[in-house]
């Protein structure tokens, strides 16, 4: 199997790796996080590089390019951990809307192309514990639409998004509905997270929606699916990245008169790590390659990802803080940045226990010596 990237794609990752380099240092990104995480205008210049309209198909202004493309960019922003909400503005809306009526496609697929809107996925909920078709949302149908009565919590960039896709259950069936930011009844409660970014808890009170589509679970499930195969994507950057910082510190930090790095036991604890991040790219893009299969398979595949990705930004991040020592802890420091975003990754779209349940789920007909 050929893993070569085309000319086309080598091109999209040196130029969103030139404008991380010039227009997205570490001091920018910790002024950013400082300040409370807001990131619309980090957003905004990425829309300038054409990245918003990446997934949005040409007929509404985009550029119609697949799951490896999207890889590609994922790992550069991760390796300069932009904290930008890319994935869920330029990957998983589009995704969601795809299956819209006409008009609320030409609507708002134009607009997210070119980056004068955010629109943002809102499904979590705290009774759900990462399970997608836990909903306690409702929809009522009125004479003039739609409204939402519910709560949703940690969407991303909330208090910057101009709207939001909600899943809410109506006649037994979890349905998609789009929300304006500014809608009668919606009240938000932002705040900055963990990793610089930042996020809100979203109540709806007889909240005016659009409908998306009915019976919209399995939308859903590949919208997320592809939010999973960006975070592993953006985990590989990540990690490659503090991985290399690490090597440097090691080449550079002198014990006993000589570099650290000379050291065996230290070069094999980053040998170790070199391998964790060398199982996490594999199965990212395994993961990628599995978004156009059918659902099961995918699932299987994605969830997969997810339980390698935990593995190793919890080993790769752990290991790299230790061997830098104190001042890999330091809010000062950019390797304790990549560490609390790793550790953010882990928790995303479902934990590695979660995801290791739906693993075996999946393994029931063929496990075991009597299979």
């Amino acid at each position: 199997m050929n893993f070569d990237f085309t000319e086309d794609q080598q091109s999209l990752r040196d130029a969103v790796a030139r404008w991380v380099d010039k227009g997205f240092s570490f001091e920018r990104r910790h002024r950013i996080a400082k300040n409370g995480g807001r990131t619309r205008d980090v957003y905004r210049e990425l829309a300038e590089l054409g990245l918003t309209g990446l997934a949005v198909d040409a007929d509404h202004g985009g550029m119609g390019f697949g799951a490896v493309e999207a890889m590609v960019v994922m790992e550069e922003l991760g390796r300069g951990l932009v904290n930008a909400p890319y994935a869920q503005g330029a990957l998983i809306a589009p995704a969601l809307l795809a299956d819209a009526p006409a008009d609320m496609k030409q609507a708002w697929l134009p607009k997210i192309a070119d980056g004068s809107a955010l629109v943002v996925l809102a499904h979590q909920e705290r009774a759900a514990r990462y399970r997608l078709d836990v909903v306690n949302t409702r929809a009522k149908e009125a004479s003039d639409g739609w409204t939402l009565d519910g709560a949703k919590s940690v969407v991303p960039a909330g208090d910057e998004a101009d709207a939001f896709i909600v899943p809410a259950m109506h006649a037994g069936k979890l349905s998609l509905f789009l929300v304006a930011r500014d809608a009668d009844g919606v009240k938000l409660r932002a705040y900055p997270t963990q990793d610089g970014a930042r996020a809100a808890e979203l109540t709806l009170q007889s909240t005016p929606a659009t409908l998306i589509l009915h019976d919209g679970l399995a939308h859903l499930e590949r919208a997320v699916d592809i939010g999973i195969a960006a975070l592993a994507a953006e985990g590989v950057g990540a990690m490659e990245k503090l991985l290399a910082l690490t090597v440097e510190y090691m080449n550079t930090r002198k014990q006993f008169g000589v570099p650290i790095a000379t050291f065996q036991a230290l070069r094999h604890r980053v040998a170790d790590c070199k391998m964790q991040l060398e199982l996490a790219r594999s199965m990212s893009y395994f993961a990628s390659l599995k978004l156009g299969e059918e659902p099961a398979a995918r699932r299987h595949a994605i969830a997969q990802a997810k339980v390698q990705l935990g593995n190793s930004t919890r080993f790769v991040g752990q290991q790299c803080i230790q061997l830098h020592g104190g001042i890999g802890v330091t809010d000062e420091y950019i390797g304790s940045h990549y560490f609390k975003r790793l550790t953010c990754m882990e928790l995303s779209f479902g934990d590695t226990l979660h995801h290791l349940g739906v693993v075996s789920e999946g393994m029931k007909d063929t496990a075991g010596v009597f299979a």
